[in-house]
């Protein structure tokens, strides 16, 4: 685990697993979702795919977890975009990363930062599992038109107030208790209300990939609970349906909620790791 700086001076924290003395299968990188942090929440997703034996790579995106900026503030998600894109290709480059296959794992905006990823370096990446992306926001949580036009021009005056009205999105998206409790109690999560200029953001990635889904190539794997009220599992129909990629596979999980990674009954989310771990270790072979 380390701290790494860009060119405007704003430290970023990262960190890695892997199995010692074991060649990795390939490369993951993870792309934590909106207002949660890599190294406690995703740790039990990285140790399971360093147990599968991969190289994983986790960082926490500006405004989260324990990277520099205001909890939870986006002021521009292109900048957010430049900032994994440079360290997770810098990765990538690296003389004992050569040859090695490269995957990108995002959940919720994870997903929609994995989709602008593979946009921004159309043919680099190898491969993305998209878990429960956001390329659309549900309907029950997406203000009214009225509101939104109201907060777009609150937004261009106090950016970084917490007043976008929406519902309490931790109940609505891990089933288990516990766990819920566990993202509460962490103080690198944000739980306050989204924040004009993030709201605004959110929702302008959204709208912006919902209307081009049909530019995907990359190769994907997209998993979404059937009983999903945070992100539209609508949404990832339609990009397993329109993608251009040659390679793709949709998988829907009846009963299942938003945190299939780590909110679910553990038989679920074995499950889920179970398709996850087979697919990449088929793209692995497949390039062997």
């Amino acid at each position: 685990m380390e701290f790494i700086s860009n060119a405007k001076g704003v430290k970023f924290f990262t960190c890695r697993w892997r199995q010692m003395n074991i060649e990795p299968k390939a490369l993951i990188f993870l792309c934590h979702g909106y207002a949660m942090e890599c190294s406690i929440t995703m740790n039990s997703t990285a140790m399971r795919l360093a147990k599968a034996g991969f190289a994983v790579y986790g960082m926490d995106y500006g405004g989260h977890g324990k990277s520099d900026g205001l909890q939870g503030f986006i002021s521009s998600f292109d900048d957010l975009i430049d900032d994994v894109s440079s360290h997770y290709t810098s990765i990538c480059e690296k003389d004992e990363n050569a040859g090695k296959k490269r995957f990108l794992l995002g959940e919720s905006m994870g997903g929609a930062v994995v989709l602008l990823l593979h946009r921004k370096k159309p043919g680099f990446w190898d491969g993305a599992v998209l878990v429960a992306p956001m390329c659309k926001i549900a309907e029950d949580l997406r203000p009214h038109p009225l509101m939104i036009s109201v907060l777009t021009k609150l937004m261009k005056v106090v950016p970084k107030w917490k007043i976008v009205p929406t519902k309490d999105v931790i109940d609505s998206a891990f089933k288990v208790a516990e766990v819920r409790s566990q993202v509460r109690e962490n103080p690198y999560c944000y739980k306050g209300r989204p924040r004009l200029k993030t709201g605004y953001e959110l929702l302008r990635v959204s709208m912006d990939l919902e209307k081009r889904l049909n530019e995907v190539t990359i190769p994907f794997l997209v998993l979404h609970g059937g009983d999903d009220v945070v992100t539209d599992k609508g949404a990832s129909q339609q990009l397993h349906e329109v993608a251009q990629s040659s390679d793709k596979t949709l998988k829907l999980y009846p009963g299942m909620w938003h945190g299939l990674l780590y909110g679910e009954p553990p038989e679920n989310t074995q499950i889920v790791f179970s398709d996850i771990v087979s697919w990449l270790d088929e793209r692995v072979r497949d390039s062997a």
